[in-house]
């Protein structure tokens, strides 16, 4: 009995990567290799697929920034690197962890068993002789690497002389990467064809990518809310969802800001932006638990069209009438596996695409249907992931200080240019004097016409005043309870004047602090706060 069931034992697995490893070797590579699923979409998973560091690549039209963008990430040049106004980066850069500088070239790179970039190899020596790997010691490395992209141009050029599929190169790292970051030159939006085209390229994974609307610090305030407009506008065509892709706003390097209109607005997209960035290694075993559900359902689907196509073949003559009659009626088969296997239309892959595929394939090769390896994946979606979500969730719990270290990333931790610092309820944090001093005339002018007894008003009288700010209970009753801080019902001049600040604090558009700092605590008050 004990030996039957040892499939579904949730220790099976030790660790989420090596969980994911073994499911897809035993259970939906067999799939993909029966029905031909990297012929026609993606190359076979390899070991350092499920193991390496999450990866973030930057894609945008030459000079927006992207090069810089690392830079200013890792504060630091990395081998390789170059930037000018003019289309400088024209290669691939992975941009990685290593004890000491140097640059791997590409195909040496693709012979790496330790590196996730084997399967490159398939795009031929164009593209491998426009790709490498920059290593270096970096602190922001250690938990992430980073893939820097060519410049795409405008109009035909680079199509005609990359001597490679750009899109699909992308495409293949899109598969395999945590963040795809867009970038865009708010001084000069243009989107080329060929951006176009690479931005639909990666619409299976709309999940990872953000937007970046670079060197925002050029223009005017004005100038910059037409920018964003249009470039909402343009995304929204291209892209076709009704979500909202997340638009970073900022001048994402170090120099001085041109414009310094929107400083505060730069400084909180820029911090929004970082701390997505350094939420990616503890992210890091959900995504790619995540792509691999994503790939699992895409290969039921080439398992139904190929053994459609296979039962609809004749045994003897007639084959490529046949074959050119079915590639033009695959719709009408998409629409047949739909509705008998219950399948989403968004399941299934491009039509255009796979007709194109086809034409180039020997349907009498083709694999007939088997349940058992249908089963098999059937299995591991129902039950296996289920075991290793669980284990996703332990992992997380066993790491929570998994996050991005070093770089730019340490310049807005703490200190007075840390995000918010010296802001709203922080205002003061480092005064001598209590910040709510300086208003206080003007609060205890309200307080004594509240007829206060014994020096203290009463909750119904604080509350009729604190009413004509005209914020919510769930606000002001949590001013009542960061105020009230001897915890006796009442308010005295000092609390009132403390309930007032914390007012004025949440009208100015910050939030209120789930306890009172320190900074805030009344000069009267200072003892009982502490024995609290």
């Amino acid at each position: 009995m004990f030996r039957k069931n040892m499939k579904k034992d949730p220790e099976l697995f030790q660790n989420v990567s090596e969980g994911l490893r073994r499911l897809y070797r035993t259970k939906l590579f067999p799939l993909e290799d029966t029905y031909r699923f990297h012929d026609f979409h993606s190359p076979a998973l390899e070991d350092a697929d499920f193991d390496n560091k999450p990866m973030v690549l930057l894609v945008g039209q030459y000079s927006t920034g992207k090069t810089t963008f690392i830079r200013h990430l890792m504060e630091q040049d990395f081998p390789g690197m170059r930037i000018g106004p003019e289309p400088t980066t024209d290669s691939f850069i992975a941009v990685m962890h290593g004890e000491q500088d140097g640059v791997i070239p590409g195909n040496a790179l693709v012979v790496d068993p330790k590196k996730p970039f084997r399967k490159l190899n398939a795009f031929g020596n164009a593209f491998l002789n426009r790709f490498m790997c920059a290593q270096m010691p970096n602190p922001v490395l250690e938990s992430i690497s980073i893939i820097d992209t060519p410049g795409i141009l405008s109009g035909e050029k680079q199509r005609i002389s990359r001597g490679y599929d750009f899109a699909a190169v992308l495409e293949w790292f899109a598969e395999r990467v945590d963040r795809i970051i867009l970038l865009f030159d708010a001084h000069k939006l243009d989107i080329s064809d060929e951006f176009s085209e690479v931005i639909r390229a990666l619409k299976n994974h709309e999940d990872k990518m953000r937007v970046v609307l670079n060197k925002a610090d050029q223009i005017s305030t004005q100038q910059l809310m037409r920018v964003y407009g249009a470039l909402m506008w343009s995304l929204g065509k291209i892209i076709n969802t009704p979500e909202v892709v997340r638009v970073y706003i900022g001048s994402f390097w170090a120099q001085p800001l041109l414009v310094p209109d929107n400083r505060k607005l730069f400084e909180a997209e820029e911090q929004d932006l970082f701390v997505d960035i350094q939420s990616l290694p503890r992210n890091a075993a959900l995504r790619k638990l995540n792509d691999l559900i994503k790939r699992a359902r895409l290969a039921k689907v080439q398992a139904y069209i190929i053994s459609s196509l296979k039962k609809e073949m004749p045994s003897v003559f007639g084959k490529d009438s046949k074959k050119k009659e079915l590639i033009a009626n695959l719709g009408e088969i998409y629409l047949k596996i739909e509705k008998e296997h219950q399948i989403s239309p968004g399941d299934f892959p491009n039509l255009a695409k796979m007709q194109e595929l086809l034409n180039g394939q020997d349907f009498t090769k083709f694999a007939a249907l088997k349940p058992k390896l249908l089963e098999a994946v059937e299995d591991m979606l129902a039950n296996d992931i289920a075991r290793l979500m669980a284990l996703v969730r332990q992992e997380e719990a066993a790491m929570p200080s998994q996050t991005v270290k070093g770089g730019a990333f340490e310049g807005t931790m703490s200190g007075p240019f840390g995000h918010g610092y010296g802001e709203g309820a922080s205002e003061g944090i480092d005064e001598l004097e209590w910040v709510v001093g300086r208003d206080k005339p003007t609060y205890d002018e309200i307080f004594y016409t509240l007829s206060p007894i014994n020096g203290k008003v009463s909750g119904a009288a604080a509350k009729k005043e604190m009413l004509k700010s005209k914020l919510p209970n769930t606000v002001l009753g949590k001013i009542w309870k960061l105020a009230d801080v001897d915890k006796d019902g009442l308010l005295d001049d000092e609390e009132f004047a403390l309930a007032n600040h914390l007012i004025k604090v949440k009208l100015e558009g910050h939030e209120l602090p789930p306890t009172l700092p320190e900074h805030l605590v009344p000069p009267s008050k200072r003892g009982i706060a502490q024995e609290d």
